[in-house]
C-alpha cells in the first residue's frame, strides 16, 4: 500500500509565499511522475504542475513564473513552491504520483488527501 501525505497548506495574504510538500511512503519500488492538482469550490480539479523522475517540469499557464515544482527522489518527496500567490490560487491542493509497488508489474496512480490553501486579498 502507498500513502501520499501533503503538508504546508494554510492561510496567506496575496503576494506572499507558501511551500507545499508531498511525501510518498509504503511498499514502493519506484516513484515515477509526480504532480500537483487543485480544486476550488464549485470547480473541477485542475492540473497545476508536474515533474518527471528525471526532473522535467510542466506548469499550468496560470501559475507559470510564480510556482516551482521540485522533488527529492531519494526521499520520495515532491514540493510546490508558491510565490506571489493570488486569491485565485485558493483551493485544495492534491498530490498525485505514479508508483510501482514492490512485486507489482504495473504502475498505479495514487492521490493524497489534499491540503487547503487560502489566499486573502
Amino acid at each position: 500500500q502507498v500513502q501520499l501525505v501533503e503538508s504546508g497548506g494554510g492561510l496567506v495574504q496575496a503576494g506572499e509565499s507558501l511551500r507545499l510538500s508531498c511525501a510518498a511512503s509504503g511498499s514502493i519500488d519506484r516513484v515515477y511522475g509526480m504532480g500537483w492538482y487543485r480544486q476550488a469550490p464549485g470547480k473541477e480539479r485542475e492540473l497545476v504542475a508536474t515533474i518527471t523522475s528525471d526532473l522535467r517540469t510542466d506548469y499550468a499557464d496560470s501559475v507559470k513564473g510564480r510556482f516551482t515544482v521540485s522533488r527529492d527522489n531519494e526521499k520520495k518527496t515532491a514540493f510546490l513552491q508558491m510565490n506571489n500567490v493570488e486569491p485565485e490560487d485558493t483551493a485544495v491542493y492534491y498530490c498525485n504520483a505514479g508508483v510501482r509497488t514492490r512485486g507489482a508489474p504495473a504502475v498505479s496512480a495514487y492521490w493524497g488527501q489534499g491540503t487547503q490553501v487560502t489566499v486573502s486579498s
